[in-house]
């Protein structure tokens, strides 16, 4: 049959020509063709490589028609009887046809990869909206094409030439089965392609021995009967079941047993309530006896007034792997505040590494599991995202795992997110998700180990979306058929994942009923022996404490600490500042910065002046860094200091390379990290908060901008940094510095709420200052570290005093004593004074300077440096001499904020009299908007004062 290919006929010799120049180059169903055709049917090549014109016919006509100059016949077009195909091949479709469906499925494996997702069955209650068939194949116009036709498998991995039907099952296989996968998005397309490869090779679907199936089975088993024993040798007492979501611990297992392969040594957990005690007895290997005594309670003496509830407690362990590695793993300890755990895990885990000079950030691993409600809806989860891939914070990528009940409390999805998924918020960073049905245990299985070798490889955040459900309410003693009776009704209906996992092993033979219910019995049984020996032997839920790094330090009473000589020799600090002033030669400084900083520096070092509170403070951190100690200062604008006192790093003024005048000391100082955080406080104080918990050693310092911002990271402070002690048995040394005063910035700009963090004092539970000289800074700063007490250290840092002309010190206040708690007024004869005024911070020098006006020199002024914990003993010496004095405490906060009410609530034990408050009148908000007014007021407040 001689063949015409009308309007195609040029696209045709065209493609006969590349495939005669290379067969590759041309399409395979056209390179099929072409290879079938016989050489007598190729049409004439001429010696230039074109196709040859037929000749004409001696009748005057070509083919039976006219001779024509036709553009076709020039071109040397494809005549009849000179290029025919076989009888086979005249369905074979046109070029165009064929590229275009070609073109239709590329386009269908691209909607495969990039919203295979959205159909997949993931749900194992079956109500998700797009559960089902993909449309695909209807909306790339490839319904009516006969599932046997060939196809280009172009970058689908596998062989390079598949039918439709081939191509389809693979793309369903891998994308809509019980595995959604989003990875489309990522920028690094290395990456993308790994992910790709690494899922389409496998149709996503793992290789599992039996053995490996028999561990899973047997870690659900654990799971599952772990929950039931609870819930029948303890009624009614709260766990927050793990129950219809028992695959979070093979999954779990399985990810420390990979990890650990691929080069993991330690791992730190983060985790809410809900399953946290299954974590614990298996996978963190705590002992389950002491859980049962936690649940027993009969030791109640042990925890007046301080421990936690059991599912917030932490946990260490040594864990071996069957690979025959050891994982140190901690589970963080963990308040009811959900989500906000996460900060401190990636702080946690950033001090691990660099305490091990982990760089390349592979031997400690962040794994982060949440609850689908919290990790939508709580803002401190985009603060941690945010941080992920900024230098001061990283931490080579968390693995997150969503504990996804498809619920809140009792809200559902449509009233808690905007979003299709609980994971959408992720898409900030263009990392990877795999949204998994939870009751397909070995689909669970492959997101893992995909999960763990990404993050692995590519250091970056990786998510894991566990759809489950929740067999009870919020908690045991919850009724969710209330509010969500549909959805129980299906929950009721439901066996468990052991018992579906198990019928799929029966199926294929791997296992029998018998093998899967013998696990069972064994696992019951060794619970119910643990609990009759939790009830005969000694055993109770207690924080295991003070040990590895922390062996050495305390916590405990103050007055059981004795107060360390602070003072650094004054050749030293000599040396130092000698360092700090000393700039490369490829330096030029801004000519404020050499004028007003490094001059007068120079003035110091040189002349021996007064100096001011920058220098004391970089002087402080210095003689630390040279003595061996790391010191890590974060916040915002840090480097320069808000109010440009600091000038840690400096900036060549020409082409803005930084200069980091507290990194080059001395040749074998110990490491320096300062970092200018983003607009973040409980993110950024959260993670300071976790680095401290792994830094006994270091001086680890956050900074507020202005301290009022602090109360965005209020939930840290209270949850945390106050209550750890008492509840988890936990300390930290870490400082906040706090800018504070009243200077007329109006009600954001003044207050560090002075008076919350007192409320929060308890037991000795924190250090709160609010200091008055260089001096007092450099011995508190040095004090941190170099006695073994460990508290955070909470400093109302000034603004105006920063260059007060009465804010200085000398290098030998610096070299000599120790930080003083109250410094006693030497100026007053203790004998003649009618009134002493007690103050803290800036508010002294406006005192000063009153007194001085008004020539009152029988008004004696004592400030008190250190607010909690008071020392009564030493506070009664100093006030002792005065008498009778009428005491007046004096602040400029208003009358309801700052110290006074706490210290009122201790007058009678302190002071032993009465005592008075002289402040600014009682307000809802700390300062005033104007600054007439401001000024109106602390004029009143002072001549209150001396009246």
């Amino acid at each position: 049959m001689s063949q015409d290919f009308g309007v195609n006929q040029g696209l045709v010799e065209e493609m006969f020509l590349a495939w005669a120049a290379n067969p590759s180059s041309v399409d395979p169903a056209w390179r099929r063709y072409f290879d079938g055709l016989p050489e007598s049917d190729w049409p004439q090549l001429t010696s230039a490589g074109s196709i040859a014109s037929p000749a004409p016919a001696s009748n005057g006509h070509s083919n039976g028609g006219p001779v024509t100059s036709s553009p076709a016949v020039s071109r040397g077009r494809f005549p009849s009887g000179l290029f025919r195909l076989p009888p086979e091949a005249e369905n074979v479709p046109t070029a165009t046809a064929a590229s275009e469906l070609q073109a239709r499925v590329a386009a269908l494996m691209n909607a495969y990869r990039v919203r295979g997702h959205i159909f997949a069955h993931l749900d194992p209650l079956g109500r998700r909206e797009h559960q089902g068939s993909a449309p695909f194949v209807e909306q790339y116009g490839l319904a009516d094409v006969d599932p046997s036709t060939v196809f280009a498998s172009g970058d689908l991995a596998g062989p390079s030439e598949l039918t439709l039907a081939e191509i389809l099952d693979r793309l369903q296989e891998t994308y809509t089965r019980s595995i959604g996968a989003e990875f489309t998005f990522l920028e690094d397309p290395e990456a993308r392609t790994w992910l790709q490869e690494s899922m389409e090779s496998t149709c996503n679907r793992l290789d599992l021995t039996r053995d490996a199936k028999i561990r899973i089975l047997t870690k659900l088993t654990d799971a599952e009967i772990f929950e039931q024993f609870l819930h029948t040798k303890f009624l009614g007492a709260k766990r927050f079941s793990l129950e219809g979501g028992e695959s979070v611990i093979p999954m779990l297992d399985l990810l420390v047993e990979r990890a650990a392969e691929l080069g993991v040594e330690e791992l730190v957990l983060g985790m809410a309530h809900r399953g946290r005690l299954n974590v614990m007895v298996n996978i963190m290997e705590m002992n389950v006896r002491d859980i049962f005594a936690g649940f027993d309670d009969k030791k109640a003496e042990m925890h007046l007034g301080g421990g936690d509830v059991k599912y917030h407690l932490g946990y260490s362990v040594d864990r071996n792997t069957a690979c025959g590695q050891e994982v140190h793993m901690t589970l963080a300890f963990n308040p009811s505040h959900l989500e906000f755990v996460n900060p401190v895990v990636e702080g946690r885990v950033r001090a691990k590494q660099d305490r091990r000079g982990d760089h390349q950030r592979t031997e400690v691993l962040p794994l982060l599991i949440h609850g689908d409600a919290a990790f939508g809806g709580q803002g401190v989860v985009a603060e941690t995202l945010n941080l992920s891939e900024l230098g001061a914070y990283h931490t080579g990528g968390t693995i997150h795992v969503v504990i996804n009940n498809q619920i809140g409390f009792t809200t559902i999805p449509s009233d808690s997110r905007s979003t299709r998924y609980c994971t959408d918020i992720t898409r900030m960073l263009r990392c990877p998700v795999f949204h998994v049905n939870g009751e397909d245990p070995e689909a669970v299985a492959q997101v893992v180990k995909l999960a763990t070798e990404f993050r692995q490889r590519f250091q970056r955040d990786v998510v894991i979306d566990l759809y489950c459900y929740r067999k009870y309410g919020h908690n045991e003693g919850d009724e969710p058929r209330f509010t969500q009776p549909e959805m129980y009704a299906a929950i009721d209906q439901k066996k468990t994942v052991r018992e579906i996992y198990v019928e799929r092993l029966v199926e294929s033979g791997s296992v029998t009923e018998a093998q899967a219910e013998e696990i069972k019995a064994r696992r019951q049984s060794d619970l119910e022996q643990a609990l009759e020996e939790s009830r005969t032997g000694d055993y109770a839920l207690l924080p295991i404490s003070m040990t590895g790094l922390w062996e050495g330090y305390k916590g405990g009473k103050d007055d059981e600490c004795e107060e360390p000589s602070t003072g650094v020799s004054k050749e030293r600090l000599q040396e130092l500042l000698g360092s700090l002033v000393e700039t490369p030669d490829w330096f030029k400084p801004h000519p404020r910065l050499k004028r007003f900083v490094l001059d007068k520096q120079q003035k110091v070092l040189e002349q021996d002046v007064p100096m001011q509170w920058g220098t004391a403070e970089n002087l402080a951190m210095a003689s630390l860094l040279a003595d061996g100690v790391r010191v890590r200062l974060t916040g915002q604008d840090v480097r320069r200091g808000t109010f440009s006192h600091r000038h840690a790093v400096i900036y060549d003024v020409r082409d803005g390379r930084r200069y980091t005048r507290l990194g080059h000391l001395t040749e074998n100082q110990a490491g320096l990290e300062i970092y200018d955080s983003p607009l973040s406080e409980a993110g950024v104080l959260g993670f300071e908060w976790g680095y401290s918990l792994d830094s006994p050693d270091a001086l680890i310092i956050w900074e507020a901008q202005f301290g009022d911002f602090a109360n965005g990271a209020q939930v840290i402070i209270d949850q945390f940094l106050s209550s750890s002690e008492d509840k988890w048995d936990r300390l930290s040394g870490l400082v906040l510095l706090l800018p504070h005063g009243f200077e007329g910035m109006g009600p954001e700009h003044s207050s560090a709420r002075l008076e919350r963090f007192l409320e929060l004092c308890a037991e000795d539970n924190m250090q709160i200052c609010n200091l008055t000289t260089p001096a007092q800074l450099f011995h508190a700063l040095r004090r941190q570290v170099v006695r073994p007490y460990r508290k955070p250290l909470i400093v109302m840092t000034p603004k105006s005093l920063l260059r007060h002309h009465g804010a200085i010190s000398t290098l030998d206040d610096l070299a000599t004593g120790s930080f003083s708690r109250i410094i006693d007024d030497a100026s007053v004869e203790k004998s003649k004074a009618r009134r002493v005024l007690l103050c803290s911070g800036k508010v002294y020098y406006d005192l000063v300077a009153a007194r001085e006006e008004r020539n009152a020199n029988d008004v004696a002024i004592v400030r008190f440096e250190q607010l909690y914990p008071l020392r009564e003993g030493e506070m009664q010496s100093i006030l002792a001499p005065y008498g009778d004095a009428e005491l007046v405490w004096v602040q400029e906060e208003p009358w309801n904020m700052g110290a006074w009410y706490f210290l009122k609530a201790r007058a009678e034990s302190i002071f032993g009299k009465e005592i008075r408050c002289v402040s600014r009148r009682e307000s809802a908000s700390p300062a005033t908007g104007s600054r007439t007014a401001h000024n109106m007021e602390q004029s009143a407040l002072l001549d209150e004062a001396f009246e």
